[in-house]
């Protein structure tokens, strides 16, 4: 009997495992930048639409969140303001940036003159572009 080398299984193969950590680390980074995003504004539940606007990407893609909570309470961003209030950091946020879009996040439980009337108020303003913020019907 000759000298036999058993299955060739002592030759080791290692994954290479620093592409999926640099795909792991740019998802990471990915969901860190965009959470913050979703979080923003008050937290109310969007009417359903089929419909849905695609936002532009760039500066002029970062709206300013008016919310409305279904106890008729209006947040611009985080900051609870009554309809003065309102008028005037719209106004501001204006002058300091014409072209500057508004999301409107009112909550599904809402009347349509509730949302209407922060919709005069924006446009009194001379907001250019107000968006009402929806979810996807699924």
């Amino acid at each position: 009997m000759g000298m036999s080398a058993g299955p060739k299984g002592s030759v080791k193969s290692d994954i290479n495992v620093t592409p999926l950590v640099d795909v792991v680390l740019v998802l990471l980074i990915i969901f860190m930048v965009v959470t913050p995003m979703l979080q923003r504004g008050k937290s109310v539940e969007l009417p359903k639409a089929t419909e849905i606007e695609k936002e532009g990407k760039g500066k002029e893609a970062d709206p300013l969140i008016l919310s409305i909570t279904p106890d008729k309470k209006v947040f611009v961003e985080n900051d609870q303001v009554d309809e003065k209030g309102l008028q005037e950091k719209l106004t501001a946020e204006i002058e300091k940036d014409p072209g500057k879009k508004i999301l409107l996040k009112g909550d599904n439980a809402l009347s349509v003159g509730d949302v209407r009337k922060v919709l005069d108020v924006a446009r009194k303003s001379k907001a250019k572009q107000i968006s009402l913020g929806v979810e996807e019907k699924k």
